[in-house]
């Protein structure tokens, strides 16, 4: 089992800046991908960025190129997701989400373990 915990969301004026971060716990050690994913009412959950939990390399949705920069601390388990130049359609519920079978996938269904999702949005 692994376990995530999000944190880093909130409330952001359009141009401006968030970090978010992921902490896991537990089987660390099975990951072979932690990637983010994001959501908006009535929409489905589209991947955002993903980094290769061992080596840290990294790949992003072809979109979000360019903003956003993902990175990990290994010594705290922790992945980082920065997010600039912050627009109102960046505004959702982001999760970040661990593949224990994988790399590089960006498909919702092949992520095992979720966290609960944080709250990210951009005012005008």
């Amino acid at each position: 089992q692994v376990q995530l915990v999000e944190s880093g969301g909130g409330l952001v004026q359009a141009g401006g800046s968030l970090r978010l971060s992921c902490a896991a716990s537990g089987r660390t050690f099975n990951i072979y991908s932690l990637s983010w994913f994001r959501q908006t009412p009535g929409k489905e959950r589209e991947f955002v960025a993903g980094i290769n939990w061992s080596f840290g390399s990294t790949f992003f949705a072809d979109s979000m190129k360019g903003r956003f920069t993902i990175s990990r601390d290994n010594a705290k388990n922790t992945v980082n997701f920065q997010m600039n130049s912050l627009k109102p359609e960046d505004t959702a519920v982001y999760y970040c989400a661990a593949d224990v079978t994988a790399y590089w996938s960006r498909r919702r269904g092949d992520y095992e373990y979720w966290g609960q999702g944080t709250q990210v949005t951009v005012s005008t």
